[in-house]
């Protein structure tokens, strides 16, 4: 048993375990859920939605088993501060990219601060403009996927906490997982109230922006 141990470690296997990433583990899953919805009939319209919460459960779990305590102690005035930044970045980024791709300034500030609710911002935005009502649905989508594959690089180079900005309001939902994976779980409940305080405040954004 031993011996089998040792002749693994030293394996062309183990070496190649070793340097597959998440990242790449994220992207091989996406390829497969793409190549199982295309050529089969399996249907996991429900799963996905179970799988979530399965996995905020553990979430808090294993924040109860480390210290809950020591991650809410994390949230502070961050908890605040986070969301103002997601914000006044999706204002900065909108008005970048009015002129660059010439989108009116009304759908350009309205994808942006639909910071991630890719389910919310599609639909909103299409009683308005079909057209811009799938580019909200798509780049809000895209934030998702690149959050995912992008958290774990950006928190090499950047803070940990400032990084949760990424997500946007999936912060509190799907990307939560890998921001304790990546984070860590004392910046679970950080990630949670900068989600929870941007899906409370676009519903009431977005319509006003749209008004303009």
């Amino acid at each position: 048993m031993i011996k089998s141990q040792f002749i693994f470690k030293n394996s062309i296997l183990k070496k190649i375990v070793d340097k597959i990433s998440f990242t790449h583990i994220m992207l091989f899953a996406l390829i497969g859920g793409y190549a199982v919805g295309k050529y089969t009939s399996i249907d996991f319209a429900n799963t996905y939605e179970l799988m979530l919460y399965l996995m905020i459960f553990l979430i808090g779990v294993d924040l109860a088993k480390s210290d809950g305590l020591k991650s809410i102690k994390h949230v502070g005035k961050m908890g605040l501060i986070l969301p103002a930044i997601s914000i006044l970045g999706a204002v900065i980024a909108a008005l970048i990219a009015t002129p660059l791709f010439g989108i009116p300034i009304k759908y350009s500030l309205a994808i942006s601060t639909s910071v991630g609710w890719y389910s919310l911002a599609g639909p909103t935005i299409a009683t308005y403009s079909t057209e811009y009502g799938l580019i909200a649905f798509l780049m809000n989508f895209m934030r998702e996927i690149f959050t995912m594959i992008g958290y774990p690089l950006a928190v090499k180079k950047f803070p940990k906490d400032s990084a949760i900005t990424l997500g946007g309001a999936t912060s509190m939902d799907s990307t939560m997982p890998v921001v304790a994976k990546f984070g860590g779980t004392e910046y679970t409940m950080l990630s949670f109230v900068h989600g929870v305080i941007l899906s409370a405040l676009v519903p009431f954004i977005l319509p006003l922006i749209l008004m303009l």
